[in-house]
């Protein structure tokens, strides 16, 4: 846990009276990355797409049917569905960024989805996505179901809307947080017998957590905007 909370003490460089630490860094490269394989496979699109066009036409088509058919309603989910696709790209990098060969060697280097910060930070935009959505759909009568179905239940209606942004942030930081520990002390014990079968158990839970993390997220706004409300 030092070393999570330590780097926030130690800044690789500063903008000005902004210090800039390595998790930041880390991130502002998966969110550069991403911006330029999109940028590169739009820049010239076809009507018959091939290449990269092809590939990420895929993703997004995937990202589209597979997150958004909670929602009822199609406009909601085409609403919705940049940023549910925004957040399957970021985690997915994010929880890889891990596995690029020689990353645990660099000083400071940390994937950044395996800080709470991070998680805490994508699941309060989760939050307010959920209630923006809810009320853009319902208007004012959203904030009704607080109060049901009695206002007796408002305390616990409450605490309900608190507990989902405290679990996404909990089990998307504790999973990889928890692998990125178990991988540290395998690889020091056995550094020549154990990379390549947990090279693969990674790849695999961290296409898991990012699916789990963006489908709770799709059925919070699905649920808010539904017709129960």
């Amino acid at each position: 846990m030092t070393m999570i909370f330590g780097m926030w003490d130690s800044p690789y460089f500063n903008l000005g009276p902004i210090p800039v630490d390595h998790l930041v860094v880390t991130e502002w490269v998966i969110i550069a990355t991403i911006g330029i394989i999109a940028f590169t496979a739009t820049r010239n699109m076809q009507m018959v797409p091939r290449g990269l066009q092809n590939a990420f036409e895929w993703v997004i088509t995937w990202c589209y049917d597979f997150f958004t058919q909670l929602m009822d309603k199609e406009h909601i989910a085409k609403k919705w569905a940049p940023l549910l696709t925004a957040y399957f790209l970021f985690i997915l990098f994010s929880n890889y960024s891990g596995l690029i060969p020689g990353a645990a060697h660099i000083e400071g280097f940390q994937p950044p989805t395996s800080n709470w910060n991070v998680t805490m930070t994508l699941a309060l935009f989760t939050f307010f996505a959920v209630h923006i959505a809810g009320f853009s759909e319902h208007g004012i009568h959203y904030f009704h179901h607080f109060i049901s179905p009695n206002p007796a239940m408002l305390p616990l209606n409450l605490v309900e809307e608190i507990a989902h942004p405290l679990s996404l942030t909990v089990r998307l930081f504790g999973n990889i947080f928890g692998e990125e520990m178990i991988i540290a002390y395998l690889m020091f014990m056995a550094p020549f017998l154990v990379p390549s079968a947990l090279m693969g158990l990674s790849v695999l839970l961290g296409a898991i957590q990012a699916i789990v993390f963006t489908i709770l997220s799709a059925s919070y706004i699905a649920a808010a905007t539904g017709e129960g409300h």
